[in-house]
């Protein structure tokens, strides 16, 4: 715990954001630092809660609740409390790879069970992680780790999303002499090209963990493609075990009059291209500027749409999303210590509210088809819809009268994702279930094919990075012990 009513002497406080206009001028990550003595008030609120739900990481009402890799965060609180911040960086390592992923991109399933947040706003978990590991690298204490002792086994882990860099994590420190394939030109997967370099700077955090692994003896292996240039049966001839860690990459796509136009695009077409324009120092392949961009789908991708369109200047952007708004509490069918269903408004609605004068979100609204000329979109006919229980389910069912035409030279679908994509499981004769993922079993990880393992988006379907970094743990340690018979991974 922090400070014996801390919670009651001091206010929730995170850091500030670069002003929204400012910020849209660059493709910088947009959060302001708090200064260690403000950090130390916010240690300061964890409460003696007795159970800290906090670290539980369960699924409660389909949500995650609590952290799934089970962070010592109450450990950590305290020590940021006290100043101790080399003891705060070592409780968060022991059992998070990489904090300074989580600590910016994760949604912070954490603070929404703080014991705290049951009558305040709770503990600011999430900023007080991302600045203890960002306080270590400052400090140099984040140093490539030499492995005394090298088992002569080799594992090829396919896909170098969060999963798959921290199952190779893992499995490095156990020993074992790790090649990580990628299909892309970089290494990230996810983290590279999923998620906008605004959110998750690619060269300063990224990268920099990256080579940290290169330096301690984990290989990589970019424009890997297995099932495609990458053969799946040498994988099998040249390593004693593969983890399979690719991602659940197959967007979901809307069936509506029109698809076929021009202009349609999936978002993570457009924010890849985004990203890699970036980086590249290049024009993005597809691009927002100029024009009326109609996101179709909520979420954090959806938002990355949005705020990107608006760095590429567009001249609107407008999110469709066929949920209803969400409430601003706590409704009593959402109880802690579930996932708040709360309204939030992010950094992409924030930017886009400074520039066209309002969130851009429209909610209870359904796209009924695509209007084009010459073969490209130029609008969306859209129209509200209601949420009617039918057979025990709810089903939205457009409202009379209701339809509208919103100008759209460019719409991103945003939607979701089905599971991963099949060439590696087809070239290795995986099964899938019946959701399309991986078929691997609970406890151990193994698929049907002998000494091949499964993990993270890819197994269990589209989630949560720290979801990955989980799996990618878990996944590991189970590898580690088929190719040992023991092991000591936690």
């Amino acid at each position: 715990m922090g400070k014996i009513k801390g919670f009651m002497e001091y206010q929730r406080t995170i850091p500030g954001d670069r002003e929204p206009l400012e910020r849209l001028r660059d493709w910088n990550e947009f959060h302001d630092e708090m200064p260690a003595e403000q950090l130390k008030d916010q240690g300061a609120r964890c409460m003696d809660c007795g159970t800290p739900f906090c670290h539980s990481g369960i699924m409660l009402s389909g949500m995650t609740s609590g952290c799934p890799i089970h962070n010592l965060i109450p450990e950590w609180n305290d020590h940021v409390y006290r100043g101790f911040w080399q003891d705060a960086y070592d409780r968060l390592m022991k059992t998070n790879n990489f904090p300074e992923f989580t600590g910016r991109v994760c949604p912070a399933p954490c603070e929404g069970s703080c014991v705290l947040g049951i009558i305040q706003p709770p503990v600011t978990i999430k900023n007080i992680e991302c600045s203890i590991i960002e306080h270590a690298f400052s400090e140099g204490w984040v140093e490539p780790k030499q492995i005394a002792v090298r088992t002569g086994k080799k594992v090829a882990v396919v896909g170098s999303g969060p999963s798959g860099l921290s199952c190779a994590d893992q499995l490095n420190k156990a020993g074992h002499s790790v090649t990580v394939f990628e299909r892309d030109d970089r290494i990230g997967g996810l983290l590279m090209y999923g998620i906008p370099n605004m959110k998750l700077d690619k060269q300063g955090v990224v990268q920099r963990r990256v080579d940290i692994m290169k330096q301690e003896g984990v290989e990589f292996v970019t424009n890997a493609e297995v099932g495609v240039n990458c053969p799946a049966d040498k994988l099998l001839a040249d390593f004693d075990a593969v983890v399979l860690c690719t991602g659940a990459t197959n967007p979901r796509d809307l069936t509506a009059e029109g698809r076929e136009l021009g202009g349609i695009h999936f978002a993570m077409e457009f924010l890849r291209s985004s990203t890699k324009s970036v980086l590249d120092g290049t024009e993005p392949a597809l691009s927002a500027k100029d024009k009326h961009v109609v996101v179709i789908g909520g979420g954090d991708t959806g938002t990355d749409c949005v705020a990107t369109s608006l760095r590429q200047g567009c001249k609107s952007v407008i999110q469709l999303e066929i949920m209803p708004k969400p409430a601003m509490e706590r409704q009593e069918d959402n109880p802690w210590p579930e996932w708040p269903k709360v309204y939030k408004v992010d950094y992409g609605q924030e930017e886009a509210a400074a520039v066209q004068g309002e969130d851009p979100r429209h909610y209870l609204m359904m796209t009924k088809k695509f209007i084009g000329e010459n073969g490209q979109v130029n609008s969306v006919e859209v129209s509200k819809v209601e949420w009617i229980q039918q057979d025990g389910r709810f089903i939205p069912v457009p409202v009379a009268g209701s339809e509208e035409i919103i100008p759209a030279d460019l719409v991103l679908l945003a939607m979701g994702f089905l599971g991963p994509e099949d060439n590696a499981l087809k070239a290795l004769n995986v099964e899938q279930d019946g959701r399309s993922n991986i078929k691997a079993d609970q406890k151990t990880y193994r698929t049907n094919v002998e000494k091949v393992f499964a993990a993270g988006d890819a197994r269990r379907g589209q989630s949560l990075v720290v979801w990955a970094i989980n799996e990618g743990r878990a996944a590991a340690r189970e590898c580690d012990r088929f190719l040992m018979g023991c092991t000591n991974l936690p």
